[in-house]
């Protein structure tokens, strides 16, 4: 699990170009969104998009609880270790 959550920092620094932001530097439990990272729903759409690009995963729009998914890379590595096909 620890790869996977390295791994997603890393996707995330890449896929959103945030060239100031180190992937080592992002906590664990970080918020992504608002006073964490500062993303916003343009990054989670890019976000969601490379993940499924990258891991092979589902991602339902429509699920009320994709925002806790969301909410730090932990969570992330995650979602995307419950749904890897």
């Amino acid at each position: 699990m620890e790869n996977l959550l390295a791994d997603i920092k890393i996707l995330i620094v890449n896929t959103l170009e945030l060239e100031d932001v180190d992937p080592s530097s992002i906590g664990n439990d970080e918020a992504l969104f608002d006073e964490g990272l500062g993303l916003d729903s343009i990054d989670a759409l890019e976000l969601g998009i490379a993940l499924q690009k990258t891991y092979g995963i589902e991602i339902d729009e429509e699920d009320e609880s994709l925002p806790e998914h969301f909410q730090n890379a932990q969570a992330l590595a995650k979602f995307v270790e419950a749904n890897r096909t």
